[in-house]
């Protein structure tokens, strides 16, 4: 069991409402970036702390592994700049009612925070570049600790979570993923028109095919 920290302030309401993370792969300039490489680490049973406007918010019970997926409808206007395809995690959360500011324990968690990829600074603000990033057991033993109850339950059912295979994903998602390959197909004007129908038959099957 593995513990994660994400920072969602751009994306806390989507996420946590639709049960999932999502992340570009790469950086707009196509340079891989550790916290969306952590994405493909994350495994069931694993816990995460949502971070959102300097309060830990929600605790999150991790109940998928990594799969591929269409940056999410509902991110609007947000993240122009990230790519059409990234990694998706079906995640838990539970909001907590003692949201907790690290910044206002800096100096206990001060000396546990990780040596690398840390998602605090030293004065206990955030780091913005930080999406998903690991913690060590002693930082979130500190953390649960500071939360109280709601995360201890949190802690104790998470290595229960139900595993899924990046196959096994829930059907809206395999249709949202459907989806956007018929419309890359539909969009990809180098086709013959009668090719691009012919596609889209046989990706439908022929009970769709009226």
């Amino acid at each position: 069991m593995r513990y994660w920290w994400v920072n969602q302030n751009q994306t806390f309401r989507q996420e946590i409402e639709g049960g999932y993370l999502w992340s570009p792969k790469r950086n707009a300039n196509g340079a891989r970036n550790p916290f969306y490489e952590f994405m493909r680490e994350v495994a069931p049973g694993d816990l995460v702390f949502s971070f959102v406007d300097t309060r830990i918010t929600a605790i999150g019970a991790v109940a998928s592994y990594c799969y591929e997926s269409p940056k999410p409808a509902e991110f609007g206007g947000v993240g122009l700049n990230w790519e059409a395809i990234g990694w998706r995690v079906r995640v838990n959360f539970v909001s907590l009612l003692n949201k907790i500011r690290p910044k206002d324990h800096i100096d206990v968690l001060r000396r546990v925070l990780p040596s690398r990829y840390s998602p605090l600074q030293d004065s206990g603000n955030g780091i913005q570049s930080v999406y998903l990033t690991e913690v060590p057991m002693p930082f979130a033993e500190v953390l649960i600790g500071l939360i109280g109850k709601e995360a201890a339950l949190m802690n104790d059912r998470a290595a229960g979570s139900t595993i899924q295979t990046p196959m096994q994903v829930e059907n809206a998602d395999l249709e949202m993923w459907e989806h956007h390959i018929e419309s890359k197909i539909e969009s990809d004007r180098q086709l013959p028109e009668t090719e691009r129908e012919a596609l889209i038959v046989a990706r439908r099957g022929p009970a769709c095919s009226r």
